[in-house]
């Protein structure tokens, strides 16, 4: 199992692409804090884990809080004895009406990217004391390119994240910690999307795919297996788009 006997933190892991990254994970036999705002069902999804054979456990988190992290990252110690894997994949949709709304573009930076360097802070000093570990920051296509339907504090969170990706596989390449990004296109709508579930609007996004559909949140989770994993041990700092080809064109 690819995961086997490795322990991992998992944001944003009540429903989605991080529901299924969870479940994946332990399926490959790591151990999981699944983690979310959503207490009832980040709950439900680690019981569901734990009723399947796996080891998982919930635990609050809001990613905007340092505090909080912090609280996780015991967690996780307290469970589970280390700390190998860490899968920053909360985030907020940017497809809202306002494209000029300053509350937008305050929400996108402090979830999006501020939420993204507050969890590598937390676990980089436990992956150093331990010998290693993986991070996996998940992005976006628009963290690429322009789009109309996304307000810009989406695209610069975006973007922030893609970039302080590069920056920590730099700075801890050499305490073997890996750090990649990983930048879904266009996926089902998150709970938090406005405007992407117009049907009229969706059918412009998908005509834009070369593979003319929707992803699956699993092929994102996919994506979170292999940079996690002792398979991609020389891969750090790089950019994995699961976008059906859309920033081929």
């Amino acid at each position: 199992m690819r995961l086997q006997n490795k322990a991992a933190i998992i944001s944003g892991a009540a429903s989605g692409m991080g529901a299924s990254t969870a479940k994946i994970f332990t399926n490959e036999g790591a151990k999981v804090l699944v983690t979310d705002m959503l207490e009832d069902e980040g709950a439900a999804v680690a019981a569901e884990i734990t009723a399947a054979g796996g080891t998982a456990q919930f635990q609050r988190l809001n990613v905007t809080s340092e505090t909080d992290w912090d609280s996780a990252v015991a967690a996780a110690l307290a469970a589970f004895g280390k700390l190998d894997i860490l899968i920053n994949n909360a985030g907020v949709s940017g497809a809202q009406p306002d494209r000029l709304s300053v509350e937008t573009w305050d929400q996108q930076m402090n979830i999006n990217a501020k939420g993204v360097f507050l969890g590598m802070r937390a676990v980089i000093p436990v992956m150093q004391k331990g010998g290693g570990g993986s991070i996996v920051n998940l992005s976006s296509i628009s963290g690429f390119v322009g789009q109309d339907y996304v307000h810009m504090g989406y695209s610069a969170a975006k973007g922030a994240a893609r970039l302080a990706t590069k920056a920590a596989a730099v700075q801890y390449a050499s305490d073997g910690i890996r750090v990649n990004s990983v930048h879904p296109g266009i996926m089902p709508p998150m709970r938090t999307s406005q405007l992407t579930r117009d049907p009229e609007r969706r059918a412009k996004m998908l005509a834009a795919i070369p593979m003319a559909r929707e992803g699956r949140v699993e092929e994102v989770a996919y994506a979170n297996l292999f940079l996690a994993s002792d398979e991609a041990s020389y891969i750090t700092g790089i950019e994995v788009p699961v976008d059906g080809g859309y920033l081929a064109v």
